[in-house]
């Protein structure tokens, strides 16, 4: 007599049935996207999936991993990128800041050199009368300065960086300006038409301080200047000489 196997919810399903439906769940996981990370514990426990053609399953940790990876390859490339940006920033300043610098020590030293120079009192000119040229028109007997050939008008510089210590009415020599030089000498600058500067004013090198002109005991216009060893008439010495030794062309 044959038997046949009674049906029912306590019947357990077969392993064939067991590792279809297995796979089926599996696929089913793939299709929706819905891939749990015990896929592959399952898998590794029972090898029917192989069976089956099935692929394996990546979990979705793994996929986590990958992004997060990413993620700090990125961050770390972003770091990087700020730091070399900062520090070329850094060496640009820096570098301008040296140029700066530079320029700012040119500009000082050609400030220096043009405040230590010596010019002639009239551009272009020439002395018509020399030092300790001898004659009644002096009352020392002798040319106690030099003249320089000028139309009355022209323009007078200081010749090198001083202060004023004189300016106004000189007797014989008319208006007159007379300078402390930096050096510690003193300049004159005679027979004026007109004088701009005043007494405790600073001059530099080449500023004008007055128009020469014919006032005070003179034939025609011209400029008369001396160069002194103090303020007072009497101490003068050579001004051609005086002028070359600082780099005058006279």
């Amino acid at each position: 007599m044959a038997f046949t196997c009674a049906t029912g919810k306590h019947r357990r399903p077969s392993r064939m049935k067991r590792t279809t439906a297995r796979a089926a769940g599996v696929a089913a996981l793939a299709t929706t996207g819905v891939i749990g990370t015990i896929a592959a514990p399952a898998l590794a426990a029972d090898n029917s999936v192989e069976q089956t053609g099935l692929m394996p399953v990546v979990s979705a940790g793994e996929s986590l991993v990958d992004q997060l990876d990413a993620q700090a390859a990125a961050q770390a490339q972003a770091a990087a990128q700020k730091k070399a940006a900062a520090e070329a920033k850094r060496k640009a300043e820096a570098r301008a800041k040296e140029i700066r610098e530079a320029k700012e020590r040119a500009a000082r030293e050609a400030e220096r050199e043009r405040l230590n120079r010596f010019v002639a009192p009239i551009s272009g000119s020439y002395v018509s009368t020399g030092y300790k040229t001898g004659g009644s028109l002096w009352s020392s007997g002798s040319h106690t300065g030099v003249d320089f050939h000028a139309a009355s008008g022209t323009s007078v510089h200081a010749v090198g960086r001083g202060t004023v210590v004189e300016a106004g009415w000189g007797g014989s020599y008319g208006n007159e300006i007379v300078i402390r030089m930096a050096d510690g000498t003193y300049t004159q600058y005679g027979h004026l038409s007109s004088i701009g500067v005043s007494v405790g004013q600073s001059v530099t090198p080449g500023q004008q301080i007055g128009l020469s002109g014919a006032t005070g005991n003179v034939t025609g216009p011209h400029l008369h200047f001396e160069a002194r060893t103090t303020a007072e008439y009497g101490s003068d010495i050579d001004p051609v000489a005086y002028l070359r030794s600082h780099g005058v062309n006279v």
